[in-house]
């Protein structure tokens, strides 16, 4: 499935904004494709992660994220879950599943509710292969440095400020991803 006429048809009303989700997008596919292909005991599903991963942030135009070309009225940690609505009207529930799961290293109900987060309680943690995969590769990439990709290090630092249940999370993944 081509998915470029779906980012066009959200993304095209705000410039500049495909270009950035793009290559971003294309980063963390291009990852989690890697991940894929080094570790083909996973049984990760390649045509659904390369589809998804392009996906997973096509909600961050409804996002208040100026600095990357995002007006919209909604904090920037909603974008996931914005997602996946948008995705559920386009008749792609798996995808829009990814984009919910992608945020961080995945949130459960008690750390919404212990980080007070503007997110609807539940959990959003990622549970397929192919959601732990892009939400691991999404990661290294940030939308504000295109292209750059982070240290393992560098993602620790980051992760290690929410607490500790993501930063086990990541590890894990680490162990089993790289």
């Amino acid at each position: 499935m081509n998915v470029f006429p779906i980012l066009h048809k959200y993304l095209d009303e705000h410039p500049g904004l495909y270009d950035i989700v793009c290559h971003h997008s294309m980063k963390v596919a291009e990852k989690s494709l890697e991940i894929a292909r080094n570790h083909p005991e996973l049984g990760a599903d390649r045509t659904f992660l390369e589809e998804a991963a392009l996906l997973h942030d096509i909600g961050v135009f409804m996002a208040d994220a100026p600095k990357i070309s995002c007006f919209g009225p909604a904090p920037y940690i909603c974008h996931g879950y914005l997602g996946r609505e948008i995705l559920d009207l386009e008749d792609m529930p798996k995808h829009g599943l990814v984009c919910e799961r992608h945020i961080g290293t995945g949130l459960t109900v008690a750390e919404i509710e212990r980080l007070k987060l503007p997110l609807p309680h539940r959990d959003m943690s990622p549970v397929t292969i192919e959601e732990q995969i892009i939400c691991f590769a999404d990661l290294f990439y940030s939308k504000g440095t295109p292209g750059i990709e982070k240290t393992v290090e560098a993602v620790r630092s980051n992760i290690e400020k929410y607490g500790t249940e993501g930063l086990i999370r990541f590890d894990n993944w680490c162990n089993r991803f790289l």
